[in-house]
C-alpha cells in the first residue's frame, strides 16, 4: 500500500508531551526543537530535538506566561520572552553560573514581537518599531548592542538556514524589508512589494504572515506568497507566487504555481520540491520550479504529479488510558491541529508528534510516463541513483524497448549531468595545481551527487544484465549499446574499454562478425590495448581478429611490446623483427627473447637468420659480434656452434 504514495511522514518522529498535558508548545525552527512548557509553582520545560543530544529537561522560576522560548545554536544560552518589554536569559554553558538575567528593549514604548538567535551568542529583538541586534556576553550576564534599525513592523519571519529576517511594513503589510546577518554584522537588503489580489473598492486586503513562507530552493532564497482565489480577477483558483530574494540586487517575482483550487493551504519544501497541502481535499501537490513552462519572464507551473494524500500513518497510544496490547490507531492527516514549518516539518501538538515530510521516488515512476520529463525530475532529487538505474533497466526490457529515441533522450540527460561533473572536477584539479595564488579561495571540490551516473554504474546495473536478457532481439541490444556510446561521444566523455568489450562479446555471441569488422574498420570502437587483447583471444572463433588486433596495436603506437609478444606467440619471428626495426626499436630489444622464439619453431635456417641479425647489431653497436654476459645468450651460442660450427660465428672486425 505504501508504494502508492509519493509523500510520507518520517518513520521515527520526535515525540513530546501533547497539548492536553502542558500549557504551551513552542517550536524553534533554527534548532528543530519542540519546547513543551508546563506552568504551576515552577515552570517545567521539556525540550525534544531531532536527536538525543539536542533533548533536555529543566525547571525555571514561574515569572509569568511564556510567550516565546528558544535556545541559541548548540543549546548554549536559553532566551525566554514573558512580557512585551524584555527577554530573560539563562546560561547552559558548562562551568557558567546557571542564573537568569534580563534585558529590556532600548526603544521606549516599543513592544517586543519576538526574537531570533543568529549565532550562539547573537540575538535580534524584533519590536513593533524596529529591530535591535545584540551580542550576548554570558560571563558578564549582559547584552551589548551591535546595531539597531527603526522601522514600523507588523510581523516578522526568520529563515535560520540563510540568517535572513523578513519584516512586514506599511499599513497593508505587503512591503517586506529583509535583513541579513553574518558574524556580528547586520546588512539591509533591498525591500520589495508583494502584489496583493485586486478587490472591489472600498475593501482593502492586507498581507497575513499565514500566507508567507521563506525557504531555500535549489540553493536560492525564495519568499513564497500564497495568493488566494479572487472573484474580482476571475482566476480559476489560488496560486503560490515565488519571489527570488538575492543577497544583493532586487527581489523579483519569478515563479507562479497554479493550485487550480481554493481553500486552506500550507507549504513545505522537501528535496527542492514545493509541497502544497490542501486541507479540505486532504491531499498534497508537488511542484518542481526547474521543470519550466515559461510565460515570458515568469515561469508558470502546474503540479508535477496528480494530487495525492500523504501515506496513511498509525500512532501508538501512550498514557494511562492506553492498554499495552492496544493496536496503533490511524493518525488524522491534514488535521486542523497540524502546524507546518519550513522546510519540511509538520507538528501535531494535540498528539505530541513532530514529523519530517519525505518524498518517495519509486511511486512517481507510474505517474510520470514521459521518460524525458521523469529523468528531469529524478536527476534533481537527493536519493535518485538506484531509482534512475531501475528506470533504465525497465525501459530497455519493458514497454519502451522498441523506442530508441526515448532511450537516446534518457542517455543524453544522464550524460549531460555526468559531463558537467567531470568538467567541474577537472576545473577544480586545474585550479589546485595552479597553486593558491591563481586559484580562488572559494574554489571548492565539486560534490558528486547521486545524479552522477557514470559508465561503471550503467555497465554494472543496466547494460551487462540487459545483454544477457532472454527474449530481447540482438539488433536492439547492439543498437542500445551503440546509442550509449554515441551519447558519451557527443558529450566528449572518453568511453571506457569495458563498454567496447561488451559490444564485441555481444556481436560474437550472435555471430555478427561482419558487423564487428565494420565497427573496427570504421573506428566506431576506439582503439585500446585491452580491446586488442580481446580481439586476439577471438582468433580461434574468427581468424581475421588476429590481424584486426595487430592493426589496432600498430595504430596505438604505444603498444610495441604487445605487438612483438603477439607475433612471437604466433611464431612470426621475422615479422616481429621487421616490425621492431620499422619503429626504430631494434637496438634495445632482448636478443634472447627472439632466439628463444626462433629455437621453438625447430626451423634451423630461421634460427641462423635471427642469430646473424643480432650479431650484426652487436657489431654495429659495440664493434664486437659477441653477446654480453648480461644478455644470457650462452645457451643459444652453444646451439649455433653445434648446428653450424664455430667457424660460422661472425668474426670481430680487425682494424
Amino acid at each position: 500500500m505504501s508504494d502508492e504514495y509519493y509523500l510520507e511522514l518520517s518513520e521515527n518522529p520526535v515525540q513530546f508531551e501533547n497539548a492536553s498535558s502542558v500549557n504551551n508548545v513552542f517550536f524553534d525552527e533554527a534548532n528543530k526543537q519542540v519546547f513543551a512548557v508546563r506552568s504551576g509553582g515552577a515552570t517545567g520545560v521539556v525540550v525534544k530535538g531531532p536527536d538525543d543530544k539536542s533533548s533536555v529537561a529543566f525547571r525555571m522560576d514561574d515569572k509569568g506566561e511564556v510567550k516565546c522560548i528558544k535556545f541559541s545554536l548548540g543549546n548554549k544560552i536559553l532566551a525566554v520572552q514573558r512580557t512585551t518589554k524584555s527577554v530573560d536569559f539563562m546560561n547552559f554553558i558548562p562551568d557558567y553560573p546557571h542564573l537568569e538575567f534580563s534585558h529590556e528593549c532600548k526603544t521606549k514604548n516599543a513592544s517586543i514581537l519576538g526574537f531570533c538567535w543568529t549565532n550562539w551568542n547573537e540575538i535580534v529583538f524584533v519590536t513593533d518599531q524596529g529591530i535591535e541586534f545584540y551580542q550576548v556576553l554570558p560571563d558578564k550576564r549582559t547584552l551589548k548592542l551591535l546595531k539597531s534599525q527603526s522601522i514600523n513592523v507588523n510581523w516578522y519571519m526568520y529563515c535560520p538556514e540563510t540568517a535572513v529576517l523578513l519584516l512586514s511594513t506599511t499599513v497593508q503589510g505587503n512591503v517586506l524589508q529583509p535583513f541579513a546577518f553574518k558574524s556580528a554584522t547586520m546588512s539591509k537588503m533591498s525591500k520589495f512589494e508583494i502584489e496583493l489580489p485586486a478587490v472591489p473598492k472600498p475593501a482593502k486586503l492586507s498581507l497575513s504572515e499565514r500566507d508567507i513562507a521563506v525557504a531555500t530552493i535549489y540553493d536560492q532564497l525564495y519568499v513564497m506568497y500564497l495568493k488566494h482565489h479572487s472573484r474580482a480577477t476571475n482566476s480559476p483558483g489560488a496560486e503560490v507566487v515565488l519571489y527570488h530574494l538575492p543577497r544583493e540586487g532586487t527581489c523579483r517575482k519569478t515563479h507562479v504555481l497554479k493550485l487550480n483550487t481554493t481553500g486552506m493551504f500550507a507549504l513545505n519544501v522537501v528535496d527542492n520540491l514545493v509541497v502544497v497541502h490542501h486541507q479540505s481535499s486532504q491531499s498534497s501537490l508537488i511542484y518542481d520550479i526547474k521543470l519550466r513552462e515559461s510565460d515570458g519572464a515568469l515561469n508558470v507551473h502546474q503540479p508535477v504529479l496528480p494530487a495525492q494524500s500523504i501515506n496513511p500513518y498509525k500512532i501508538h497510544l501512550t498514557g494511562p488510558a492506553a492498554a499495552p496490547s492496544q493496536a496503533p490507531v490511524p493518525c488524522e492527516l491534514y488535521s486542523s491541529s497540524w502546524s507546518v514549518f519550513q522546510p519540511d516539518i509538520i507538528i501535531s501538538a494535540s498528539e505530541g508528534y513532530l514529523w519530517y515530510l519525505q518524498v518517495k521516488l519509486q511511486p512517481t515512476l507510474k505517474l510520470l510516463l514521459d521518460k524525458g520529463k521523469l529523468m528531469d525530475f529524478l536527476l534533481r532529487r537527493r536519493d535518485c541513483k538506484m531509482v534512475i538505474l531501475s528506470v533504465c533497466s525497465q525501459m530497455l526490457t519493458e514497454g519502451d524497448k522498441g523506442n530508441l529515441s526515448v532511450v537516446a533522450t534518457v542517455f543524453d540527460k544522464l550524460n549531460q549531468v555526468y559531463k558537467e561533473y567531470l568538467d567541474a572536477e577537472q576545473a577544480y584539479t586545474a585550479a589546485m595545481e595552479s597553486g593558491p595564488s591563481r586559484s580562488s579561495t572559494s574554489s571548492k571540490r565539486p560534490v558528486r551527487t547521486q545524479a552522477v551516473i557514470d559508465q561503471s554504474d550503467m555497465y554494472t546495473h543496466v547494460l551487462s544484465d540487459f545483454t544477457e536478457k532472454k527474449g530481447v532481439k540482438h539488433k536492439f541490444i547492439i543498437a542500445v549499446l551503440m546509442e550509449y556510446i554515441r551519447s558519451l561521444n557527443q558529450f566528449q566523455i572518453p568511453v571506457q574499454h569495458y563498454l567496447y568489450e561488451l559490444v564485441i562479446k555481444t556481436l560474437v555471441q550472435h555471430n555478427l562478425f561482419y558487423m564487428l569488422h565494420q565497427f573496427l574498420q570504421y573506428h566506431v570502437l576506439s582503439d585500446s590495448k585491452p580491446l586488442a587483447c580481446l580481439l586476439l583471444s577471438l582468433e580461434s572463433t574468427y581468424p581475421p581478429a588476429h590481424q584486426l588486433s595487430l592493426d589496432m596495436l600498430k595504430r596505438l603506437s604505444t603498444a610495441n611490446d604487445e605487438i612483438v609478444e603477439v607475433l612471437l606467440s604466433k611464431q612470426q619471428v621475422l615479422g616481429a623483427l621487421r616490425f621492431i626495426r620499422s619503429v626504430g626499436a631494434h637496438d634495445n630489444i632482448s636478443a634472447r627473447k627472439f632466439l628463444d622464439a626462433a629455437r621453438q619453431t625447430n626451423d634451423t635456417m630461421l634460427f641462423y637468420t635471427i642469430f646473424r641479425c643480432f650479431e650484426q647489431r652487436n657489431m654495429r653497436l659495440r664493434g664486437n659480434p659477441g653477446f654480453n654476459q648480461g644478455e644470457h645468450c650462452e645457451e643459444h651460442v652453444a646451439y649455433f656452434k653445434q648446428v653450424f660450427g664455430e667457424n660460422a660465428l661472425m668474426k670481430q672486425a680487425t682494424a
